[in-house]
């Protein structure tokens, strides 16, 4: 016979259960992530049948949900101060599939595989571009996981694999109809090129995450997410394309204006010393 508990016994126990249940919850948020990107898989594999454009635009929409979702567990493993190693290499590996395999498999399917049927050499492209984003954004994925701690935090060094999958989802969010130009699809996989390039590059891109201790940020921060809701609702699917146009041209420009002796916004310093590392902070 089970020995009865007091009522101290029990509220011990739910405390304990619920203490546990804190520490999977960001694993549960990183797992949604995974679900949007393996469906954006599937999603791109169904764009065969008679209404390609509606599979390509979920697929995409599904991206998006994945870094939305990428984004939280972060920040929930914060709030509830439940930050652990598992849940960093469970973040990095759910990334590899929802930023690095699925943003491949969309462009491959959107802009080479129709195409690909009657230009060999297209296919060839677009098969050798697509394996390229995956390629950078799984070394991008590396080099972070490796200095974590020792680098400015304020900035990320290469641009962000989320960013990268964003980039392939904004194209097609602005234009979700498969290509049906040759030179188009030459100019989406030299896209996809570039923003391989930019993962694996040095080039120092912001990292919007990390609070600023200035006695307004708070407001200009309300203002600035105001100003970029009101965009979304006024030009809805090409706010995205958009947006990290302006996000990429943006670090370009900072990066250039540092190496011609610009002090506005204080460069990263070169040499961080080891520290432990921050373990909530996801955002490869």
């Amino acid at each position: 016979m089970r020995k009865r508990l007091t009522p101290e016994e029990r509220r011990d126990r739910r405390r304990r259960a619920v203490q546990r249940s804190k520490f999977a919850l960001p694993s549960i948020v990183t797992m949604i992530s995974v679900l949007c990107g393996f469906s954006s898989v599937v999603m791109s594999l169904n764009a065969a049948g008679d209404n390609p454009q509606g599979y390509f635009l979920w697929a995409a929409v599904l991206l998006v949900l994945a870094g939305v979702f990428d984004g939280l567990d972060g920040r929930i493993a914060r709030a509830t101060n439940t930050a652990t190693e598992f849940g960093v290499q469970l973040d990095s590996l759910a990334d590899a599939l929802s930023f690095g395999m699925a943003p491949a498999i969309l462009a491959y399917r959107y802009g080479f595989f129709q195409l690909g049927m009657l230009d060999h050499q297209l296919r060839a492209v677009g098969w050798a571009a697509s394996f390229f984003f995956i390629a950078c954004g799984a070394l991008r994925l590396a080099r972070f996981n490796v200095q974590v701690g020792t680098v400015d935090s304020r900035f990320f060094v290469g641009m962000p694999i989320p960013a990268g999958a964003a980039c392939v989802a904004s194209v097609i969010l602005a234009w979700p109809a498969p290509l049906n130009s040759t030179v188009a699809a030459y100019v989406f996989a030299a896209g996809l090129f570039a923003v391989s390039l930019l993962m694996v590059s040095t080039i120092r891109f912001p990292n919007f995450k990390k609070r600023s201790h200035h006695p307004h940020a708070t407001m200009w921060i309300t203002v600035g997410f105001a100003f970029l809701l009101s965009l979304l609702i006024i030009f809805r699917q090409q706010f995205f394309l958009g947006f990290f146009a302006i996000y990429i041209l943006m670090a370009l420009g900072l990066n250039l204006a540092w190496k011609l002796g610009w002090r506005g916004v204080p460069p990263p310093q070169k040499t961080i010393l080891p520290a432990e590392p921050e373990l909530e902070d996801t955002a490869h």
